[in-house]
């Protein structure tokens, strides 16, 4: 059983996105998580209005640092981090994994290049992109671009899985050691599916779930935290992690859906969390 795992992330009060996705699922796994705050808001921004602040880089680096003088970061097994507001706080992020690394090599950062995507282009800072694309990519274990991303971390245009696995294989000579397409658009939008692959070195797996028509904050966040549970959880085999992260993923998105929700139902769907309700096999296309 993992200890402790570490998430550097945004905080809302209302609604679910960033540590408010992340904490309570994996605490209902079992996980002892560490939440570090970058931000404080009332809700998400896609709201257009919101109350909070933005926590200012050394206030990151102090939390982060009082965790560290108790003398627990060996407990540590995993990073996780999402949005990044600066290329500054990218900078804490590289501090933190490289401290829990000295205590413990094979510490998983999982980090979600937050960046944009398809239909919305880049709504990141200016020099963000390039800051993931240069820099964060050589620390990363995990990462998990959706379509647009993964597009733009590998300079290519992607248009199939065959085009998506190279360009997936490209990013890992960077650095990471898995990535997880989070959404793979293939055959254009008459083929209401949603697809999520993952890679390594040895193998190639699909899982592919029905379109739900419904536009959620805060599920790449949830589906980062859950494949990195189950990746530690189980040895690093892709294939398991992908299949157990996908179902509890889709039968909460479904359940938001039935409650007509605009934010994830966490509570009234963590049942799913452990027994969800569709389990979905992956496809191995390569091993």
């Amino acid at each position: 059983m993992i200890q402790s795992i570490l998430s550097i992330q945004s905080c809302v009060s209302y609604g679910h996105v960033g540590n408010s996705a992340v904490t309570f699922p994996l605490q209902r796994l079992g996980v002892d998580v560490w939440p570090i705050h970058t931000v404080l808001f009332s809700n998400h921004t896609g709201y257009g209005q919101w109350g909070g602040r933005v926590f200012d880089i050394a206030a990151v680096r102090d939390v982060f640092l009082g965790i560290k003088e108790r003398g627990i970061l060996h407990r540590c097994k995993a990073l996780l981090s999402g949005y990044m507001g600066s290329q500054e706080l990218g900078n804490v992020m590289i501090e933190a994994i490289e401290e829990l690394r000295a205590l413990n090599p094979e510490t998983i950062y999982c980090c979600d290049p937050v960046m944009g995507d398809v239909g919305r282009g880049f709504f990141v800072k200016e020099g963000i992109p390039e800051f993931f694309k240069e820099t964060m990519l050589k620390y990363a274990t995990i990462i998990t671009p959706n379509h647009f991303e993964l597009e733009y971390l590998s300079g290519r245009k992607i248009t199939s899985l065959e085009e998506a696995v190279n360009a997936a294989k490209e990013i890992m000579q960077k650095g990471p050691e898995v990535v997880l397409i989070t959404s793979l658009l293939l055959g254009g939008e008459e083929n209401k599916k949603i697809n999520m692959v993952a890679v390594n070195n040895k193998s190639v797996s699909i899982v592919t779930t029905p379109y739900i028509n419904i536009s959620l904050n805060g599920t790449g966040d949830i589906t980062a935290a859950l494949f990195t549970y189950f990746y530690i959880n189980y040895k690093k085999d892709i294939t398991k992690a992908l299949e157990d992260t996908v179902s509890r993923v889709f039968s909460i998105i479904e359940k938001t859906y039935e409650e007509k929700s605009k934010e994830l139902v966490l509570i009234k769907a963590q049942d799913y969390l452990i027994n969800p309700k569709h389990k979905f096999k992956a496809n191995l296309i390569q091993s």
